[in-house]
């Protein structure tokens, strides 16, 4: 069963902490993924969560503090000093241990390296560290088991005897000529059932699925998604094997720019955290809320320019917030669809004038269905003028065409232009629908009415 950390527990464990109740401290958390006792640290203060720690058994610590978020980590391993922070490197693989390091000064890391007693993996860490944390170089580890074409198989099984010792998960035996070309790879299941001389070339599959070391985490998680692959093998330009990306750095990448695309939705800029300073929340918020008033202060001057017509019928003001939340709804929902095939590589493109007739169709269909409910309900719930009535709906059919438009269109601009279209999907849709649904209703008010 899954663990829930209560209140309860939590002050249960910080009261034996500061009574230095290992025993208590230890029983209590030996049940524990390492993953909930990451949980547990980010309830803690710096201290206590190294108090923790240094109770725990290396190997489990290493985990632990892999588990956790970086802007945590970082502040939290200020209390280790650089023999302490070597012991745990030892057992955290090459490319978490990569990605930890490159959150240190350099001074640390650089002293953190020469102290590592494994060389191997030393090595393994300094060449990751060349490469772009968003890059499939900055993604993969270097732990990983391969074997020659010209083995056999009780060859093979041998050197997977010996690797394995330092792979986490063996997801595939990659298969490697002798210049280190990945070729394919050979199942683990194919050398149970093979007999001992088969040759590795014989039985090995050469329809593997890599990646370069230079392509953007974005890529290789579309490919891994798309394949459905648990682990990927990262290549360099020639085809020589480097490393291996392993399914969770993937979940990883996933869910931060599912994270990023949400908060440009809603109108955060930055990589925004619940838990972050005010100054930091501020600076994330506080542009696009700018431009959403000035858009309502824009809306509301362009309000005055047919003071004339709500002075003749002041029936038509109660209808703007109708117009304006319609558009926006309808701007955002054509958006979001936008995004999504955008984000769906393996999606054939569609032509441009083949997607806005399709949302000119969906537009006129919508505007009718929306006109005439409000029709009916002006008409027979709120009796109010027919003119009035149909200027609204006219002006709702309308405003549900320009919105589908705008919605459609402006993330198609700017992913022309490199600009995430995420952007595009909340305050400035909305705002722009507002100040287009406005004009559109008086207008077509002034010439009906």
């Amino acid at each position: 069963m899954a663990f829930e950390l209560t209140r309860e527990f939590l002050d249960d464990v910080e009261e034996a902490i500061e009574a230095r109740n290992d025993s208590f401290v230890r029983q209590s958390l030996e049940d524990l993924y390492p993953a909930d006792i990451s949980n547990i640290l980010y309830e803690l203060e710096d201290k206590p969560a190294k108090y923790i720690i240094d109770l725990l058994d290396k190997e489990e610590s290493a985990e632990i503090i892999s588990n956790l978020d970086p802007y945590r980590r970082v502040d939290f391993l200020k209390l280790f000093d650089t023999a302490e922070l070597a012991e745990l490197i030892n057992y955290i693989d090459s490319d978490d241990a990569a990605d930890i390091l490159n959150e240190q000064p350099g001074k640390v890391r650089e002293e953190v390296i020469a102290l590592l007693q494994n060389r191997e993996k030393a090595r393994y860490i300094i060449d990751l560290l060349h490469y772009e944390e968003d890059t499939a170089g900055g993604l993969m580890a270097k732990e990983l088991v391969k074997c020659n074409i010209n083995w056999s198989v009780v060859q093979c099984v041998d050197e997977i005897r010996r690797q394995a010792q330092k792979v986490e998960k063996v997801n595939s035996v990659y298969v490697v000529d002798d210049q280190g070309i990945l070729k394919g790879r050979v199942s683990l299941k194919k050398l149970v059932l093979y007999k001992a001389n088969t040759r590795v070339a014989d039985i090995y599959d050469d329809d593997v699925i890599s990646v370069e070391s230079h392509q953007s985490a974005e890529e290789v998680a579309e490919i891994m998604e798309r394949y459905d692959l648990e682990s990927i093998p990262v290549v360099n330009v020639r085809g020589k094997l480097l490393g291996r990306i392993t399914i969770d750095d993937i979940v990883d990448v996933i869910r931060e720019q599912a994270d990023l695309d949400r908060q440009a939705m809603t109108g955060l800029t930055g990589d925004a955290e619940d838990d972050d300073t005010v100054f930091a929340s501020l600076k994330a918020r506080l542009p696009w809320l700018m431009i959403g008033m000035a858009g309502g202060l824009l809306a509301a001057r362009f309000m005055g320019f047919f003071e004339n017509e709500i002075a003749v019928v002041p029936a038509l003001a109660f209808f703007t917030t109708l117009i304006q939340g319609t558009g926006g709804n309808v701007g955002i929902q054509s958006s979001s669809v936008i995004l999504q095939s955008l984000a769906n590589k393996s999606v054939i493109e569609t032509n441009t004038l083949q997607r806005l007739a399709r949302v000119l169709l969906i537009g006129i269909l919508n505007g009718l269905v929306l006109s005439l409910i409000v029709f009916a309900f002006n008409m027979l719930l709120l009796r109010t003028e027919f003119k009035l009535a149909i200027v609204v709906s006219i002006a709702l059919i309308s405003v549900v065409l320009v919105a589908s438009f705008t919605g459609t269109v402006t993330p198609l601009i700017l992913d022309k232009f490199g600009v995430n279209p995420a952007v595009a999907t909340g305050p400035f849709i909305t705002t722009a629908n507002d100040i287009l649904g406005i004009a559109v209703y008086f207008m077509t008010a002034r010439m009906l009415l």
